[in-house]
């Protein structure tokens, strides 16, 4: 093969590799950090657009902020509509690549100047430790960046004379459109539409196309990002669908503007792009990219509402609801994922206490829902799965401490709802007048960790609630002993109700421990209880 060409390729393949690298260690220096900024000043769809396209130039990947978007609607964090903002605003941050290829590339010719920095950055990452790691694997990526667009560069240098604007689709209307196709094709083979960019750079730079030809092109690059958002739906949950389809059909929209906006915009730029000054043609064409951007994102803020309705109405909700929030597509960004699993495990605690609620009061019979039982047993086993995919050994300490949070629930969780099953020890409970009574204390209690409720104030009510029985489990089992051998009652009953009032203190313990983590998973408080209560409560555990 041709030198110049393994050059061009080179050249495009250091530049993805700068990519991924820089974003990676972007996105480790963020940690929890891009988190908080989402959810911190999300508060309408306008400041949604902000905060995306200032978390995405942050850390040089839309995906990774889509991601965390996704996760914060299928935890209940975001509202849909808030989260269509912070997608839209993703768009704007994406074309920040363009500007620094554009300037330090092209126009300061950074290519050999940083190739010091490579080295320097392989040293902090394989030395340093900690947000020293991840500062040199960022440094390094950056490096690579401008060392590609230097190689691309030299590729098509040669290519001077030999291709020509006239190779490619002519600029009229049907030419732009092919042009576009282009564009959409080659992010289709290199997933990444700022490579795309950075080629078109390249090519403008060598002569081998016009600045309408490689606005066209980008146009397509802009577009072709969709497919890989509509491939990325299929399977996914509600949430990552509606997210795709409102990224394919906002991205489209927007590149339809950007077309019949292009041939104003290149008479516009035609006197300076003339003037033939290092770099201009470069910085022309990356403001297009952030011009129709911007002015998508402007236009359709107003209508972000009706365009959410439009697209919840295209993807209604499907599959069971418990499981509706999991997305193994999230796995990749560990906060995210937890985020859903902790939603999801609140939302079984809900059906739990709904199921006890149901078994306790006079109308259940000591029967629990066993149908409802089985949907909850399906769904504990779904999100243990989707949990034990969760990698947090390189995350920073507040997402380990989110993390451990989440598999306690679970634990704790799937004991709950085993007791559920226990249905002689729930039956016991409606022949005896005091344990009727203990019955009534414990749910006023569990009333209060139905979703939505104040934790703090659930915990205290559980907490109450645990120590109160496990004071009256003492007393009720001496007295009940001591009345059965007085033989007014039989061994097997005394056997029952002494179950019984043991039931009622595991169950309240495991709601107050639930509680006590997702609160902890809030980061609301993180010291544990005092070890000997919970020693106390897991003696009689069996």
């Amino acid at each position: 093969m041709d030198t110049k060409i393994l050059l061009v390729i080179g050249g495009i393949g250091l530049f993805l590799l700068g990519m991924v690298l820089m974003t990676d260690g972007l996105k480790g220096l963020a940690g929890d950090r891009l988190r908080r900024l989402l959810s911190n000043y999300t508060k309408t769809p306008m400041s949604g657009a902000a905060t995306g396209a200032v978390a995405t130039a942050l850390i040089q990947s839309s995906s990774a902020t889509i991601i965390t978007a996704v996760g914060f609607v299928g935890a209940g964090l975001l509202t849909f509509p808030q989260a269509l903002g912070i997608i839209f605003g993703a768009n704007i941050g994406t074309t920040i690549t363009g500007w620094l290829v554009a300037i330090l590339g092209f126009k300061l010719h950074l290519g050999e100047v940083v190739l010091p920095l490579v080295l320097l950055g392989v040293m902090l990452r394989l030395y340093g430790s900690g947000r020293v790691r991840h500062i040199g694997l960022s440094l390094a990526g950056f490096s690579l960046l401008f060392f590609g667009i230097d190689a691309m560069q030299q590729g098509m240098a040669q290519f001077e004379g030999a291709v020509t604007p006239d190779v490619f689709p002519d600029n009229t209307l049907f030419g732009r459109f092919k042009l576009l196709l282009i564009g959409v094709a080659i992010t289709l083979v290199t997933q990444s539409s700022s490579a795309g960019v950075a080629t078109a750079l390249a090519a403008i730079g060598a002569g081998a196309i016009s600045f309408p030809q490689a606005a066209a092109m980008v146009i397509g690059m802009d577009v072709g990002t969709t497919f890989t958002a509509a491939l990325a739906t299929i399977g996914g949950s509600t949430a990552t669908r509606r997210t795709g389809y409102a990224h394919v059909i906002y991205n489209v929209m927007t590149g339809v503007m950007a077309f019949f906006l292009l041939g104003p915009y290149a008479d516009y730029v035609a006197d300076w792009i003339s003037q033939g000054g290092a770099g201009n043609t470069q910085i022309s064409l990356v403001a297009f990219h952030t011009l129709f951007n911007t002015i998508g994102v402007i236009l359709i803020l107003p209508f972000v509402q009706p365009f959410a309705r439009l697209i919840t109405e295209l993807v209604p909700e499907s599959g069971p609801p418990l499981l509706r929030r999991l997305d193994k597509r999230l796995v990749a960004s560990p906060g995210s994922a937890i985020d859903t699993g902790l939603a999801t495990m609140g939302d079984i605690t809900t059906e739990l206490i709904g199921v006890i609620t149901h078994a306790l009061e006079p109308d259940g019979k000591g029967r629990p829902d066993e149908a409802r039982l089985g949907t909850i047993e399906e769904a504990l086993e779904a999100t243990r799965s989707y949990m034990a995919r969760i990698d947090t050994a390189d995350e920073n300490e507040t997402t380990r401490i989110r993390h451990t949070a989440a598999l306690h629930i679970l634990d704790h969780s799937r004991r709950l709802s085993r007791r559920c099953m226990q249905q002689n020890r729930i039956a016991a409970i409606h022949e005896e007048k005091q344990l009727r009574q203990y019955a009534a204390l414990l749910l006023s209690a569990a009333a209060k960790l139905t979703k939505g409720n104040n934790l703090e104030e659930a915990g205290h009510e559980l907490d109450h609630a645990r120590n109160e029985l496990r004071q009256q489990r003492r007393l009720y089992r001496d007295r009940t002993i001591e009345i059965a051998s007085q033989s007014k009652f039989s061994t097997e009953a005394m056997l029952e109700r002494l179950d019984s009032v043991r039931w009622l203190h595991r169950v309240a313990y495991h709601l107050w421990r639930i509680a006590h983590h997702l609160r902890q998973a809030e980061l609301k408080v993180v010291s544990e209880p005092p070890g000997n209560e919970i020693e106390l409560d897991l003696e009689a555990e069996d």
